[in-house]
């Protein structure tokens, strides 16, 4: 999760810690409110009226297991790991399971609207609702599956100023072999399928006429670009950082800034699929008439009183 060696230890690269703990708070709130009101009109509102619904609300769950950790790591940035091993494992596993499950169910809903709109099959409705609950189970077995050696490697340890943290003790190698194949499988290699499948999407779409199969593929397209905007240059610092080693506080320094702002625009990605759902007029309608519903309760109970 953090960003250390030995030679970071020695250099004074804490300045921007006390920032990446704050924003790591505000990113927490906005996106458990965002999401769980994507919830709520998922579930209230359109009831899961089509498969479309069913990805985004897995994916809404999903930002919120990943939402559910960033306390944890603020608290680390501010101060240092007081939660104990256990839940340093656990925590771990959650932050695995949130990243690995959206970028799975990201691919997976692409390729159910390639088979849709570009291939146009299949035709019956049942087929595709299992396709998509299979789909969606198996983002999340193999997602835990993921976790499970990161969740067995992080331990809690003692530094040489006697705080505590939580990270990986594999040796370095196996860190960098564990960091090369998650951005190539789990990043890479989604992203290539990805862009394969919205190629023909988008010729398909262009040539038809049908606004709403139009409006629904350019919100997926949206939240596939927004995940990959925002993961993308932090996945690709991992990758320098196998392969580039600071040889000077000053390199350090900069790398851990590089480090700190990609992180900070990768966690903000959890707050973005609420705002990008918001594009149909049919989400706003939902937004407008669960608040409606809610301020008609509250004054029928004040009527009461």
């Amino acid at each position: 999760m953090d960003f250390n060696n030995d030679l970071a230890i020695l250099c004074d690269i804490s300045d921007l810690e006390s920032i990446t703990g704050a924003i790591f708070i505000l990113i927490f709130v906005f996106s458990v409110t965002g999401n769980l009101l994507v919830l709520a009109i998922l579930l209230f509102g359109e009831k899961l009226k089509n498969i479309t619904s069913l990805f985004i609300l897995n994916l809404a769950c999903s930002d919120l297991v990943f939402t559910l950790t960033l306390p944890f790591w603020a608290y680390y940035q501010l101060h240092h790991w007081v939660f104990g091993e256990y839940a340093c494992k656990l925590l771990t596993a959650a932050y695995i399971v949130g990243v690995n499950s959206s970028v799975i169910l990201l691919t997976a809903l692409t390729v159910d609207r390639f088979v849709t709109v570009v291939l146009q099959w299949p035709n019956d409705p049942s087929r595709r609702k299992r396709f998509a609950v299979v789909s969606c189970t198996a983002a999340w077995l193999i997602s835990a599956a993921a976790s499970v050696n990161d969740a067995i490697t992080v331990k809690v340890e003692t530094q040489w100023n006697n705080l505590s943290s939580c990270e990986d003790t594999s040796p370095e190698s196996h860190v960098n072999l564990g960091y090369y194949l998650h951005v190539s499988l789990l990043f890479f290699l989604p992203f290539t399928i990805i862009v394969f499948c919205y190629s023909f999407i988008l010729k398909t779409v262009l040539q038809a006429s049908k606004r709403r199969t139009y409006c629904t593929v350019v919100m997926i397209l949206c939240i596939v670009a927004a995940f990959f905007i925002c993961w993308g240059p932090y996945n690709i610092l991992l990758i320098v950082k196998i392969f580039y080693k600071p040889q000077s506080c000053y390199a350090e320094d900069t790398l851990y800034v590089a480090y700190s702002v990609c992180r900070i625009i990768a966690y903000s990605h959890c707050c973005m699929n609420p705002l990008l759902y918001m594009i149909p007029k049919t989400s706003r309608k939902h937004i407008w008439s669960i608040l409606c519903c809610r301020n008609s309760k509250k004054k029928e109970r004040d009527n009461l009183i």
